[in-house]
């Protein structure tokens, strides 16, 4: 068990325990520190406090982390799409609501899960909880990703994604007009203090990240961009196009959703609802995937079409047919 011990200073006097916490712990999610002070493992100068309690100059405080409960994933029969499969490694069309493995909270209902189920034998790397994961998607990203079966798939796939000699391109609908139409943005990314479950472009610290997006079709309420990324933070295209102000069409967390609806005209407002309703996730597919077999050395490239829930949204904002191809994929 992890113990963190603190003394509060003059100047953080009055603060609520849990901010303060927050602010000295950005490692832990808010949700999880007030679970810990709820269940007593936070004291303050020895006793038990409220989240809410407002702290006094020279008081001590107990942080006990307890470790993570062991999780080791289960077989489970999921629904899962697999294009590709061979000896060393498989290639998945993940479904949009489908997390890619267990986590914290999250036991079951993911792809590893599924991989499991349909008796399918996993490289040993990043077990027990991400066997045979050389990269990772959204939950409610949908596309493709590459799995590895054999531990020497697993470190050849990874040195590729490391070198960026693995190539992946998304599709996606952002709100607005991007200018310039073909470009990058480049921005460190870190957890947002208000809510870690997000990302936010930093100045200071944080991790580098570059994404690179060329514009197939815009007018002034949407833009259609294929995305490659030379990066891959968590949530990156996500938090770097809403950093200008882009955010993707439909996604909650990001400012995606019923907030940019009401700047519009009312027959516009009409089909953005519409199509909101249809799609209740972010519109962003991961179309491209392209490396080299590990094994063999014969490059491999895959395309996923887009699924139903963004092909009906789209339509009804009448974006042109000829953009929502994804088998023709130019580099980014």
């Amino acid at each position: 068990m992890e113990i963190w011990n603190h003394r509060v200073t003059e100047e953080e006097a009055g603060t609520r325990l849990d901010r303060l916490l927050q602010q000295h712990r950005p490692d832990l999610t808010r949700s999880h520190l007030k679970r810990l002070i709820s269940e007593g493992f936070v004291t303050l100068d020895g006793e038990k406090i409220k989240a809410g309690f407002a702290v006094k100059s020279g008081s001590d405080i107990e942080l006990q982390i307890p470790p993570p409960p062991e999780i080791t994933p289960e077989p489970e029969d999921i629904p899962l799409s697999v294009i590709y499969e061979d000896h060393d490694l498989l290639v998945v069309d993940k479904a949009a609501g489908l997390s890619v493995h267990p986590g914290a909270g999250r036991a079951s209902g993911t792809m590893v899960n599924a991989l499991l189920g349909r008796g399918t034998t996993l490289s040993p790397v990043g077990a027990p909880l991400r066997p045979g994961i050389v990269h990772r998607l959204d939950k409610d990203t949908s596309g493709l990703l590459v799995v590895a079966k054999t531990e020497v798939a697993h470190h050849s796939l990874t040195e590729q994604l490391a070198e960026r000699s693995m190539s992946r391109r998304y599709w996606t609908m952002i709100w607005g007009l991007m200018e310039p139409k073909e470009g990058e943005i480049e921005g460190a990314l870190a957890r947002s203090r208000a809510d870690r479950r997000k990302m936010r472009v930093v100045s200071r610290g944080g991790k580098p990240a570059l994404t690179r997006y060329r514009t197939l079709w815009a007018d002034q309420s949407l833009s259609i961009l294929w995305v490659g990324l030379q990066t891959g933070r968590t949530h990156q295209i996500r938090a770097h196009f809403k950093s200008q102000g882009h955010s993707v069409f439909g996604d909650s967390d990001y400012g995606g959703r019923s907030k940019r609806v009401s700047i519009h005209a009312v027959g516009k407002r009409d089909r953005f609802r519409q199509a909101l309703g249809i799609l209740s996730r972010q519109a962003l597919h991961a179309a491209y995937l392209s490396f080299t077999h590990p094994v063999s050395l014969e490059r491999l490239d895959f395309t996923s079409p887009l699924p139903s829930d963004i092909m009906k949204a789209a339509k009804v904002l009448e974006v042109p047919g000829e953009v929502l191809d994804t088998s023709v994929m130019e580099e980014v």
